[in-house]
C-alpha cells in the first residue's frame, strides 16, 4: 500500500481576489481521491481538516498517522466520518469491524488503535471518502445508514435544485466533537445546490461530488459574496470552502455530493444567507 498526503495552507480572502484559475485549482481542488491500493489526503489548516480516500483493491489499507499529526495512531487526537461510495467493503478499527455499503457512513471516535480499510469484492472495490478533524472527547464508533438520518427535502424542479439532504454524522443523530457530516442527492432534472448561497464564518466546509457520469461536469462557485469565482469539477473530486466563501455548485447532469464541516459549533442551521452575487 501507499500513503500520499499533501498540506495546504489557508488563504486570506483579499490575497484570494488575486488568484488567477490554476492558483485557485491548486489551493482549493482536491483532484485525486482513489488511486487503487492507496490512501490519499490533504491536510488542510483550515480547522485542521483532513479530506481523503481510500481504494482498497488487492490488500487492506491502513489509515497512516502521517507526519503531521506527530502521533502515534491517525485517530490519536482525531475523529474520523467514514462514507463508502462504492462497492461492499468494511472498515476495521482495533477489535471492531464495521460493513459499509454504498452510501453508507461510519464515525470513529478518537483513541490509539489502527484503523484498515478493506474490500469484500476485489472486482467491485470499496471506495471510502473520509473527513477528519480534531477532537477533545472519546466517542463511540457507530455505523450511520440513510435510514437513521434527518432528511430534509428542499427545492423544486422548476428551479432546477430539488434535493434531499441526509444529515447523517451529525449532532441529532450521534455525538462528535466537531466534525458534521451529510450527503445530498439531487433529483432527476436538478443541478443545482445550496441555493441560495450562504456563509458560516464558525464553520469550513469540504465537498465531494460523485455519482456524476464521466462525461458530465460541475462547476463549483466559491470566494466571498462579492467576489466569486468558479472552479469546474469532474466526478470524484473534493473541494475545500473556507469559512468566507460561498458553497454551492451547478452541473450538466444531476449528481450527489458529500458535505463535511468542523468548526466552532455543531448547528447545522448556523448560516448567514448572501444577498446579490458578483
Amino acid at each position: 500500500m501507499k500513503t500520499n498526503y499533501e498540506l495546504r495552507y489557508a488563504a486570506h480572502p483579499e490575497d484570494a481576489r488575486h488568484y488567477d484559475t490554476a492558483r485557485l485549482r491548486r489551493d482549493f481542488l482536491i483532484e485525486r481521491i482513489f488511486t487503487p491500493n492507496e490512501v490519499n489526503m490533504v491536510y488542510s489548516m483550515y480547522d485542521r481538516m483532513i479530506v481523503g480516500g481510500a481504494m482498497p483493491v488487492s490488500e487492506e489499507l491502513l489509515l497512516e498517522a502521517i507526519d503531521p499529526l506527530k502521533a502515534p495512531y491517525f485517530t490519536t487526537r482525531r475523529e474520523v466520518g467514514i462514507y463508502n461510495v462504492g462497492g461492499p467493503g468494511a472498515v476495521r478499527i482495533g477489535d471492531e469491524c464495521f460493513e459499509l455499503g454504498f452510501k453508507e457512513a461510519l464515525y470513529i471516535g478518537r483513541g490509539d488503535r489502527d484503523v484498515y480499510f478493506v474490500s469484500l469484492d476485489a472486482a467491485h472495490p470499496a471506495k471510502f471518502f473520509f473527513n477528519s478533524t480534531t477532537a477533545h472527547a472519546a466517542y463511540p464508533c457507530r455505523k450511520v445508514t440513510k435510514a437513521d438520518a434527518v432528511v430534509a427535502h428542499m427545492g423544486s424542479l422548476e428551479t432546477s435544485n430539488e434535493r434531499n439532504i441526509n444529515k447523517m454524522l451529525v449532532n441529532q443523530v450521534l455525538p462528535t466533537c466537531q466534525l458534521q457530516m451529510g450527503m445530498t442527492e439531487l433529483a432527476v432534472g436538478s443541478v443545482w445546490n445550496t441555493m441560495p448561497a450562504h456563509t458560516h464564518s464558525r464553520r469550513m466546509e469540504a465537498y465531494f461530488y460523485f455519482e456524476l457520469p464521466d462525461d458530465q461536469t460541475i462547476c463549483h462557485f466559491m470566494g466571498e459574496p462579492e467576489e466569486t469565482r468558479h472552479i469546474w469539477m469532474r466526478g470524484e473530486q473534493a473541494i475545500l470552502s473556507p469559512e468566507w466563501s460561498i458553497h454551492s455548485a451547478a452541473a450538466t447532469h444531476n449528481y450527489t455530493f458529500i458535505w463535511g464541516m468542523g468548526g466552532e459549533n455543531l448547528d447545522y442551521g448556523d448560516q448567514d444567507l448572501t444577498g446579490p452575487l458578483r
